[in-house]
């Protein structure tokens, strides 16, 4: 069977959206998701299930848990092309981050990007992925923190260098 990622937008973030990686883990496997692991406390989920979006997995956790959150569904094929396109050093973990798009977006406002970026910050879009450096850190980042507005219509959840190599680690080859 093959085996998927689950990048679920939103939860334990600031108090809000709680939810238990071991109970999600029970209720997961409770409808026939199998060999379910999960790494820390930000939805990120590795699980083997034939499954098309997810919906399936957000239907679940508004049942479980009372709110519907955004689903990114990867492929292992799909994070290790994500990880590979990588432009920025492989050694930067918490400077680089992943942002991860519902789909590759039609309309990017570059301009916007550019007047929000600090000098040491850098980004490149490849498909539906948004790759930000953000040496300086990404909490004092105005462009990771107003970045949406140059992507209408377009939903985001961003991982850093960090957690997408523990993925990759628990995908395997």
């Amino acid at each position: 069977m093959k085996t998927w990622i689950a990048l679920i937008r939103g939860i334990n973030v600031g108090g809000r959206n709680k939810v238990s990686m071991k109970e999600l883990t029970a209720l997961m496997e409770s409808n026939g998701f199998s060999n379910v692991r999960t790494y820390i406390q930000s939805g990120n989920v590795v699980f083997d299930k034939s499954i098309q979006s997810g919906d399936e997995i957000s239907d679940l956790i508004e049942k479980g848990f009372g709110f519907h959150p955004a689903v990114f569904i990867l492929s292992a094929e799909d994070l290790k092309m994500a990880a590979k396109n990588n432009p920025y050093d492989p050694d930067q973990g918490k400077a680089v981050h992943f942002y991860f798009c519902d789909k590759v977006p039609d309309k990017v406002d570059y301009e916007l990007l550019e007047t929000l970026r600090t000098g040491s910050e850098d980004f490149k879009l490849v498909d539906n992925v948004f790759y930000l450096h953000a040496p300086d850190g990404i909490g004092r980042s105005k462009l990771a923190e107003k970045m949406d507005r140059a992507f209408k219509g377009v939903t985001m959840t961003a991982r850093n260098l960090n957690t997408i190599n523990k993925l990759l680690d628990m995908v395997g080859d």
